[in-house]
């Protein structure tokens, strides 16, 4: 069996909600499970290791961790009662105790350490705290994509530790990997992404890099008034990043150079104070009066969006087309959600969510079962669809 007699340092993403000791989303544990099943079933055991929260950050006003509020152990208790699982905790991270229970562990047993951020070394990619990490293990397995990107001491920093035939991906690492790689590599055409959030400063490299390898880009959320004020229309107090503005006229020649078409909305549903019970109204774009603020798509552009997505191969979204949390604001990301959905199941199309609140919003919509992967990280999944190198996946592979 693979993993008889090793011991493997699993680094998960367990950063979930929990209040009062209560787990209330369990999506990233469940994540984790294969990966943790196919280790005990191959004959080894686990330590696992994972932040939470920005504990740091978040001190008791003495300047003390609020280790209440940011410890793991729910977390082990969750996976010890849900999942029937051999499961131990220790308050410590690194030291005497963490590597006592650590080399006491027998084939099946798990250890859960402490939050990995109680040490400033993890933000920092420290060597010693990486090094003191890897004690605990003879195999490193990293499993924690939505923290790919950080060159933190426990994602990265810990595999120079291990010899190369002794680190690997988990399992979900690897879908992760492999299904963001088929929009890099050759997607089927027509390949369509779909944008949506507050900020095209967040998207802007995105935009750049896909430029490259789509046919059509469609862009909706907070982040299409900045392009709707460049050219010209009124946009009230919608959210608008102007120093950008140029940089969006700029991407829309690059597009039209490319035979890449930019798709902006056609109308918008406004509302006079962002609130759930505001005064709305469905306006054509460019036409936002003083005091008020787009909030979502209006009709025309649900319409356009959704008939460019049932033609489509291949299908990336990432962020949502409204203030979709608020029921008013959420029928354009609903019927997005839809398209994407009845691309892939009527017509084949491969569809990818990445990003936490498309994520969010597919689930909420019901039909995350209807789309081909949903991806556990954001901000990894953005900085790998912009083609740079992750620190956590250059860790394993070099």
């Amino acid at each position: 069996m693979k993993f008889n007699n090793e011991r493997v340092l699993l680094r998960v993403d367990f950063n979930v909600p929990i209040s009062k000791g209560v787990i209330n989303d369990d999506t990233r544990i469940r994540a984790a499970l294969p990966t943790i099943k196919m280790v005990l079933d191959e004959g080894g055991s686990l330590v696992i290791m994972s932040h939470l929260g920005r504990p740091l950050k978040k001190k008791n006003d003495d300047g003390s961790i609020n280790v209440e509020k940011f410890s793991l152990r729910p977390v082990a208790t969750y996976l010890k009662d849900k999942f029937n699982l051999n499961v131990s905790f220790c308050e410590e991270t690194i030291g005497e105790k963490a590597t006592a229970a650590a080399n006491a562990l027998k084939a099946g047993e798990i250890l859960v350490v402490e939050n990995t951020r109680f040490h400033e070394g993890e933000g920092k990619g420290d060597e010693t705290f990486a090094k003191e990490l890897s004690k605990l293990g003879t195999f490193y397995m990293n499993d924690a994509f939505g923290t790919a990107h950080r060159a933190h001491a426990s994602t990265a920093i810990v595999a120079q530790y291990f010899d190369k035939d002794k680190k690997s991906f988990g399992l979900l690492m690897n879908s992760e990997i492999e299904n963001a790689t088929k929009l890099l590599n050759a997607p089927e055409k027509p390949f369509t992404a779909i944008l949506g959030g507050a900020k095209v400063s967040d998207k802007i490299q995105l935009i750049e890099k896909l430029l490259d390898s789509c046919d059509h880009i469609l862009i909706g959320g907070g982040m299409s008034y900045t392009f709707a004020k460049a050219q010209g229309g009124n946009i009230g107090n919608s959210i608008c990043e102007d120093e950008l503005m140029p940089m969006t006229l700029d991407v829309l020649e690059k597009a039209k150079a490319k035979g890449v078409t930019i798709h902006l909305p056609e109308d918008s549903v406004i509302a006079d104070d962002f609130s759930p019970t505001a005064n709305i109204k469905t306006v054509d774009k460019g036409n936002i009066p003083a005091g008020w603020e787009g909030l979502d798509i209006g009709p025309k552009t649900i319409e356009k969006f959704s008939k460019v997505i049932k033609e489509s191969k291949t299908i990336s979204w990432n962020g949502p087309q409204g203030v979709f949390e608020f029921e008013a604001f959420a029928k354009g990301t609903n019927a997005i959600a839809q398209a994407v959905a009845d691309a892939t199941q009527q017509n084949g199309a491969y569809s990818l969510i990445g990003g936490g609140d498309s994520v969010s919003a597919i689930n909420k919509s019901g039909l995350a079962d209807q789309v081909s992967f949903i991806s556990t990280g954001g901000g990894a999944m953005l900085t790998f669809l912009e083609g740079k190198t992750l620190p956590g996946v250059k860790a394993i592979v070099g």
